[in-house]
C-alpha cells in the first residue's frame, strides 16, 4: 500500500503514523522501519509519542514545516523529537532536557541528526540558554512539572507572534488531589492573555490523565 499523506511529512501505512525517515538505516529508539518504493519510513508508536497519540486520535491542528525553527522542552532521550527531525529536516529543533540521564542518550541521537541541537537546562529558567535560541515557528512542550502553563509562558518569548504552542498538560504531576479536568481549565487559563486555545485533544487511552493542546500566540 502507498503511503497517505497526513500532514506534511506524515504518513499513514497501512493504518499506522510513521515518518520518512531522514537517517535511512538508523533507528532513533526501538522503531519499525518499513521501506516503501525504496524510500524508508519510520512507524511512529502512539503509546510512545504523545504528538503522535493526537494525530491518532484525529488532530486536525499541525504546524510542523520544512524548515522551522522548533523548540521542543522536555525532549527526554528524544522519541518525539526524532520524528519531528524526520519533518523539519531543514530546519532546527532546540531540545531542552534537565535530566543528565537523558540528556546522554539525547546527545547521542544528535549526532547523527544535525538538526537537532541538545540543550542541558532546567526549562524554568530560560534566561541560561536565552543567547543559544533564535525566534521559533513552533513550540512544544511536554514536561513533567508542577507549573506547566507558567513554564510555557516563561518560554514564550522565543516563538515568533502567530507561532504555535503544542502543550501537553500532564494533570498528575501538578496535583493528584484535583480532578485532571479542573486543573487542564486552569492551566489554559493562565495562558489566555497571551495564548488562544486552537484545539483540545484527551490523549485517552494512549496517555491517560493528559490533555494535548494546540495554542496560538497572540
Amino acid at each position: 500500500m502507498q503511503p497517505k499523506k497526513i500532514f506534511e511529512g506524515v504518513y499513514e501505512i497501512n493504518g499506522r503514523i510513521a515518518t520518512l525517515n531522514s537517517t535511512p538505516g538508523k533507528r532513533a529508539y526501538s522503531e519499525e522501519l518499513k521501506i516503501v518504493d525504496r524510500k524508508e519510513y519510520r512507524l511512529w508508536n502512539p503509546y510512545r509519542s504523545k504528538l503522535s497519540a493526537a494525530i491518532a486520535l484525529g488532530l486536525k491542528n499541525f504546524h510542523f514545516k520544512n524548515s522551522d525553527k522548533v523548540l521542543y522542552i522536555g525532549a527526554a532521550t528524544g522519541t518525539t523529537v526524532s520524528h519531528i527531525s524526520d519533518i523539519v529536516v531543514d530546519g532546527r529543533i532546540y531540545c531542552i532536557e534537565m535530566s543528565e540521564r537523558n540528556m546522554r542518550e539525547l546527545v547521542k541521537l544528535c549526532e547523527s541528526r544535525p538538526n537537532m541541537l541538545p540543550i542541558l537546562a532546567d526549562a524554568s529558567e530560560p534566561n541560561a540558554y536565552s543567547d543559544y535560541i533564535e525566534t521559533c515557528d513552533v513550540l512544544y512542550q511536554d514536561a513533567s512539572a508542577r507549573e506547566q502553563a507558567k513554564i510555557l509562558l516563561s518560554n514564550a518569548r522565543f516563538l515568533k507572534r502567530g507561532g504555535y504552542a503544542y502543550f501537553v498538560i500532564k494533570s498528575q504531576s501538578i496535583d493528584i488531589s484535583k480532578k485532571p479536568r479542573e486543573i487542564f481549565e486552569s492551566e489554559l487559563k493562565i495562558l489566555e492573555n497571551d495564548f488562544e486555545v486552537i484545539e483540545k485533544t484527551s490523549l485517552d487511552p494512549y496517555d491517560k490523565l493528559h490533555l494535548f493542546s494546540v495554542l496560538k500566540k497572540k
